[in-house]
């Protein structure tokens, strides 16, 4: 049983219960997912399984969609619901034409405090772990990106939207900058996936379903290597090709059936007969030193 689910995950589980629960349903410990999701958090996850886990690397990379209510006047431990509250502040100077343009100004490049409560790792341990001690420690500022945020509902102190952000952002920690841009505070109170890349929450299926349906059933639903890394640009590569990778040489631009329109350093899906066979990075400068026009990230063995 090799490939991709696309979960719907129930809230009150982290992203690693969904994980042991499917390699039990799954009956192999080659189990993974991408995109961590926290415990209150519901929505799209995606678990590898056998031969997908070669591909999890690859599926981190897209933009995320949330929906997400917050609450204004208070912080929390974890920045959401289910943390301490550690600070509280009167809402009684927010109107709703400050938060909507203080919503409209997180829009773009922003510098993120990874939050305490998460699996960032530094020097190796998990901040969750050290946070659990009531140990806080500096943690390096990250560059993230808000590509758009919708306002769905405001009935302050409440507010829901929608947000779409780039990889490792954390949705919570928005709420809370937001608190603190406005003279507050604020934190989460409830947070659903409903896109990871070309995925969309739409194609999911609950636990629930997958705990009725036998192996047969779960094998048929799961994304071959190729449906699996629809966000990538990709290439057919011609026999000669194809056998060039079997030995893990990278082919050239002769051996790529049809026209090549990519980025020098672009991340390629490399094709043969619609079957998955390598991801790759375009690099026609090492063409020059006689090793293709491409280097190799990952190459697969294929089936489903």
């Amino acid at each position: 049983m090799n490939g991709i689910l696309i979960v719907d995950k129930p809230a009150g589980m982290t992203s690693h219960d969904v994980v042991r629960r499917l390699r039990r349903l799954c009956g192999t410990r080659r189990v993974g997912h991408s995109g961590t999701l926290d415990p209150m958090a519901t929505g799209l996850l995606l678990v590898a399984v056998g031969e997908g886990t070669r591909v999890i690397q690859f599926l981190v990379e897209g933009a995320k969609t949330y929906r997400a209510t917050m609450r204004f006047g208070a912080e929390t431990t974890t920045q959401d619901a289910e943390g301490e509250v550690t600070r509280q502040c009167s809402v009684d100077h927010l109107s709703e034409t400050i938060v909507r343009q203080a919503c409209l100004d997180l829009v773009g490049e922003l510098e993120q405090v990874p939050p305490m409560y998460s699996a960032v790792k530094v020097g190796g341990i998990p901040l969750h772990r050290l946070a659990r001690q009531g140990i806080e420690i500096e943690r390096r500022s990250r560059t993230v990106h808000v590509h758009r945020l919708i306002i769905a509902k405001m009935a302050l102190p409440e507010l829901a939207f929608e947000v779409e952000c780039s990889k490792g952002t954390y949705v919570r920690t928005l709420c809370h900058d937001l608190g603190r841009r406005l003279g507050s505070a604020a934190h989460l109170t409830a947070l659903r996936r409903i896109r990871s890349g070309k995925f969309s929450i739409d194609e999911a299926v609950t636990l629930d379903w997958l705990e009725k349906a036998g192996r047969d059933q779960i094998g048929e639903i799961l994304l071959e290597t190729a449906s699996a890394l629809r966000d990538y640009p990709h290439c057919e590569v011609s026999g000669e090709g194809a056998d060039r990778l079997g030995f893990g040489i990278p082919p050239d631009r002769a051996q790529v059936t049809g026209p090549i329109d990519f980025v020098e350093g672009q991340t390629v899906l490399l094709l043969h007969r619609g079957q998955a066979l390598a991801m790759a990075r375009f690099a026609p400068a090492r063409s020059q030193e006689k090793r293709g026009d491409f280097e190799l990230l990952r190459v697969f063995s294929g089936g489903k």
